[in-house]
Formats: C-alpha cells, structure tokens, sequence
C-alpha cells in the first residue's frame, strides 16, 4: 500500500514539475533534465515513470482536456442566457488556456498527423463537444429579434478562434510587442472580459 502510496506521489511530483517547465520553456525547449531537476528527482527515476518528454507532455494534455471539454459542455447545455454563455466560455476557455499555454501548438500538431485518431482520443465517449443546444439557441435569438442576424456556426468559430488565437501566436504577441511573461498573463486575464464584451457588443441591437 505505501509502495503504491509512494509512487503516486512521485508521479503526482513529476507532472507538476512538468507543467512548470512546459510553462515557462514549451514543448520544444523543454529537457528531460530540466524536469527531472525540477522535480527534485534523477533523470533515470523520472525516465521510469516516463519514457520520454512526449509521453509526459501527452498525460498532462489530456489531463487538461478531460478538465476542459466537459466544462464547456455544461455551459453549452446549461439554461443561461446566450450573453452568459459567452462570458463564460471564454471565461473557462482562457482559465485553462493560460494554465497550460503549450497546449494548443500541440493539438495543432497531433491534429495534422491523424485528426481523425487525435480527436477520438482526446475526446473518448464522454467528452465530445455538444454545442447543438447553444446553435440553435444562437438562432433562436436572431428569429427572435434579440440580436443581429449571424450564422450561429460562425459565431461559435469567432468565439472559440478569439480566445484560442493568441496562445498559437504567444512567441509571436511577446516578440512584437515586447511582453515578458506576466505580461502576457496580465493581458490574457484581462482577454476573458474583452473576448466577451467585443461579441457580445458585435451582435446585440
């Protein structure tokens, strides 16, 4: 019991050094030492956990997508108005985002290999995406009135590219514009509200 008690921990350790490391140096500059050193460990004991930088970083991403997907689908199926369900979605999707900001050049990578394979895995039976009820909540509101007439499919893309577009381009956005790393937090934190206020002001009468 305490053997599998010990090892836990040890994992639990490894992966929350990683994701350190990831943060700050991303999944190309990061080492297996880097992480090993940052775990307090040696780099054979972090090598028998895990076998290489790939497979460490693979945990961690579905570790944050299986935290993410049914989040956003809560919201999506949730009895909100459409307004705050805006305000929420980026509120969640930037939340993560900003914790793990190597994530999404990983998926753009894994996706252009095999989409189809990537996106089941990530995915799995339980975590697909259901936005249908926010579509034709989107429509809903257009018939209505309520707001200006938009594709409910294009303001869903608006949403989820606005959010995740910047931490694509995080080296780009740091290098143009000279911010060094909390910096570029600070703005991120400040994007949740932005994000949100810039649709919402774009559809609404």
């Amino acid at each position: 019991m305490d053997k599998i008690k010990n090892e836990s921990s040890a994992e639990e350790k490894i992966l929350a050094a990683a994701k350190k490391v990831f943060t700050s140096k991303g999944m190309a500059g990061a080492r297996m030492q880097d992480i090993a050193d940052e775990a307090g460990i040696n780099k054979a004991l972090l090598h028998y956990y895990f076998r290489s930088k790939e497979k460490l970083f693979e945990v961690i991403f579905f570790e944050a997508a299986q935290k993410l997907f049914p989040r956003i689908n809560l919201i999506f199926e949730s009895n909100s108005t459409l307004f705050e369900k805006i305000e929420k979605f980026t509120d969640e999707y930037i939340t993560l985002m900003s914790e793990n900001p190597y994530l999404p050049l990983f998926v753009l990578n894994e996706v252009s290999k095999n989409p189809e394979v990537f996106m089941k895995k990530i995915w799995g039976k339980q975590n697909i995406p259901q936005p249908q009820k926010f579509l034709t909540q989107i429509e809903r509101e257009v018939k209505s009135g309520n707001i200006k007439k938009i594709s409910p499919l294009h303001l869903l893309i608006n949403l989820i590219s606005m959010c995740i577009f910047p931490f694509v381009a995080k080296p780009m956005i740091q290098f143009t514009l000279g911010l060094d790393e909390m910096q570029f937090r600070n703005v991120m934190e400040q994007r949740k509200k932005e994000v949100a206020k810039f649709i919402i002001d774009s559809i609404k009468k």
